[in-house]
């Protein structure tokens, strides 16, 4: 029998939609890079098929369903141009969640890490307007694996990082999320998931998650401990 963990040894952060409610400014940027090709997406489309993806996998799955997939130059044309009309607004329109600052704050002494579909610098800036970016030891964008949530690999290497020469079991390791995608990532990691209802009613993240919670606003470390016990 596994001995019981007194807390997670490390937590691995969603970004967007977790930490920064930045998810409509993401949907915005695809929009304005689509809206020339005659492709539109709306909310709903995007919360129930794209929400999660890095922003490949978003511009593959576009394409595929107009009928225009496997052209890889113009999806890295959108990635780039959806990459500079992001940055444009993110330090200005960044909004974080409430909560957010406390709780990874309560979590000091832990190491932290982002895991993201976002680009590393699209992160750094969030991070940045929280004031917390000296909390975290990593980041994993969405340029440092080559596939993005809900394949498990980017929250392995965040957590290979973490560890260095003193590895990390994946069971000790707590995921905060708000994605399908993302919790299916961590899933298949073999990590504790807590999730967040800010993307996704409850209903649909508990199977899927060990703890949902509505906003981190409040969340105590000691009841982040019991999911570990």
């Amino acid at each position: 029998m596994s001995a019981a963990i007194n807390g997670p040894r490390a937590v691995l952060f969603d970004c967007d939609g977790v930490i920064a409610d930045s998810e409509p400014l993401h949907l915005r940027a695809f929009r304005d890079v689509l809206a020339p090709l005659g492709i539109t997406i709306t909310v709903e489309e995007y919360t129930d098929r794209y929400l999660g993806l890095d922003d490949r996998g978003v511009f593959e799955e576009v394409l595929r369903l107009h009928g225009r997939g496997d052209d890889r130059e113009l999806v890295a044309t959108l990635i780039a141009a959806k990459a500079r009309g992001f940055r444009r607004v993110l330090e200005t329109e960044t909004r974080i969640y409430p909560g957010v600052v406390d709780f990874i704050r309560a979590l000091a002494g832990v190491p932290l890490a982002v895991v993201s579909g976002a680009l590393r610098n699209e992160v750094e800036i969030i991070l940045r307007c929280a004031g917390v970016r000296e909390a975290f030891a990593a980041i994993v964008g969405a340029e440092d694996v080559p596939a993005g949530k809900p394949d498990p690999e980017g929250f392995l290497r965040a957590l290979g990082v973490l560890g260095g020469s003193d590895a990390i079991e994946p069971r000790t390791c707590l995921v905060v999320e708000d994605s399908l995608a993302g919790l299916e990532a961590a899933t298949r990691a073999g990590m504790r998931r807590l999730a967040v209802t800010n993307s996704y009613p409850a209903s649909q993240l508990r199977p899927l998650a060990d703890l949902v919670v509505p906003s981190l606003a409040g969340l105590t470390l000691a009841r982040v401990r019991q999911l570990f016990t």
